[in-house]
């Protein structure tokens, strides 16, 4: 309308259609609209408005590399941050339980002669307590009161998270009472939060005490409270009383949604019963809730658990044609399947699907896909994902290690194997006797002999000695063929004394 009337829109008309954009999830548009107004600066420059939108919007998708770009955009482009761009990037980091980088932007707030504010303040506690340092929160914390900035219920309900995250229910629980003598009510959230502590202390006699304590301060339970305390119940392998809360959420009028049935289909997934998860996504398709990649993931892994490829596929195909992108866990899940059925082309070929996608795999699924180019005798491919590992600075696991040496094996690359070895020694105490051997054999073929005894030394005197496991008679005779042949006889001497010792 604006533009049919010739009404040019200015800087304070473009801000309010950045913050809706924003507010409906728009967030292409949002940054679009930021770009335009850059480029016609001389008709509406954008302020510190517009830019703190902008990180907002960055915020809430996760995205903390570009909030902080467009942090940095806005003090290049001369426009001054306040409290509210402050808080925006702290937000971020806090989100992701960055607390070295959160710490940092709270500093410099502060040194750029603004005031932190309780904003400021709860979101630092509150990137502590996502990093498990829960007595760090509690400093901001109690820094909050000494600097005369009061804490609100929502700080509060950080502090509370921090401890419950942390397992430390008592210290939770003891928050609540706390709150009351500051005069700030517990609201749902706190009940909440205290639910979801009692499943990661793995008290459950303490949800009733929590639902007890609810019930006597008038706090009726919300949809969140009840899914935080089907998930308790089920983390504990509590079947039975999950289901009891599901009914009196259902009996109170308070209708599940997409998180209720997520949470309620991978619990008993894990507890193996695979109908019943079945059964919870037919209801939930009844009531005609959309579905979340979170439930199609945890669907998926039920059919996997099943055996049920067929199933799996149809379903990791629906949820692609529904606009409903697959994440990290999703293509796990199918990744396995398939490695399970001893489909390397499958599984190279989702892997390759990720990457076209920008979804990031993790050490977990790379070692596995190595594992099955192994299989399929696709040795190259897996030096190739070691370079990608590489690139990408995903730390290579034990298993990862152990499946390039095997294709170094295959391929008489000796000289990779030989780097990737020089790694192992710092992991050498969790590593497997079966896998040592395979390793003292690897080096003894490639001519290693050097580094072979110095592998055998470090299990034998170090390790093995230090766990008071023996030495098996396997060892020895597995290690001896290989020093003959190099002629070192010092070594083969040693050897064959340790071999009679065991045979006495």
């Amino acid at each position: 309308m604006m533009k049919g009337a010739n009404i040019a829109p200015d800087t304070f008309t473009l801000n309010i259609v950045i913050h809706c954009l924003v507010k409906a999830g728009q967030h292409g548009d949002a940054v679009d609209l930021l770009n335009s107004m850059r480029e016609k600066r001389a008709q509406c420059p954008p302020d510190v408005v517009t830019y703190t939108s902008i990180m907002h919007s960055y915020y809430v998708c996760g995205q903390v590399k570009d909030c902080k770009a467009v942090f940095d955009m806005m003090v290049a482009e001369g426009v001054k941050p306040n409290i509210v761009s402050y808080n925006a990037l702290l937000g971020a980091y806090a989100s992701h339980g960055m607390h070295t980088e959160a710490l940092g932007v709270f500093k410099l707030l502060k040194q750029n002669g603004l005031r932190p504010d309780v904003v400021s303040y709860t979101t630092l506690l509150n990137a502590y307590g996502r990093s498990a340092q829960p007595e760090k929160a509690r400093e901001v914390f109690n820094e909050m009161r000494k600097n005369s900035c009061k804490p609100n219920k929502v700080s509060y309900n950080a502090l509370i998270d921090a401890y419950g995250s942390a397992g430390m229910f008592k210290e939770a629980i003891s928050l609540l009472h706390e709150m009351e003598k500051d005069g700030i009510p517990p609201d749902v959230v706190s009940i909440s939060t205290l639910l979801t502590a009692c499943g990661r202390c793995r008290q459950t006699t303490k949800i009733d005490t929590v639902l007890e304590a609810a019930k006597f301060r008038g706090i009726e339970l919300n949809i969140v409270a009840y899914n935080s305390g089907i998930g308790s119940y089920l983390s504990f392998g509590d079947y039975e009383k999950a289901l009891e809360f599901y009914a009196a959420m259902m009996a109170s009028n308070v209708n599940p949604d997409a998180v209720t049935y997520n949470i309620l289909i991978s619990g008993l997934c894990k507890l193996g019963k695979y109908a019943e998860s079945l059964k919870f996504f037919e209801d939930m398709v009844d009531l005609q809730i959309p579905l979340t990649k979170e439930v199609y993931s945890s669907l998926i892994c039920s059919y996997v658990k099943q055996d049920k490829l067929a199933e799996a596929e149809s379903t990791f195909s629906y949820m692609k044609t529904s606009g409903c992108f697959p994440d990290v866990l999703t293509y796990t899940a199918m990744i396995q399947a398939y490695i399970d059925h001893g489909s390397w082309t499958s599984v190279w070929d989702l892997f390759k699907e990720m990457e076209g996608n920008a979804i990031l795999p993790d050490a977990i699924i790379c070692s596995s896909l190595m594992e099955a180019l192994n299989k399929g005798n696709q040795h190259e491919r897996v030096l190739q994902l070691m370079k990608f590992m590489h690139d990408r600075s995903i730390q290579l696991n034990q298993k990862a290690y152990f499946e390039i040496i095997a294709s170094c094996s295959m391929l008489r690359d000796w000289r990779t194997a030989s780097e990737i070895i020089e790694h192992l020694d710092s992991s050498l105490p969790s590593i497997s006797v079966g896998k040592l051997n395979h390793l003292l054999n690897f080096l003894g073929k490639c001519g290693k002999t050097e580094s072979m005894m110095k592998l055998f030394y470090k299990m034998v005197l170090q390790w093995m000695e230090d766990a008071g496991v023996r030495p098996t008679l396997y060892m020895y005779q597995n290690v001896l063929p290989y020093i003959w042949r190099d002629n070192s006889m010092d070594y083969v001497t040693l050897m064959q004394e340790k071999i009679s010792m065991l045979l006495l």
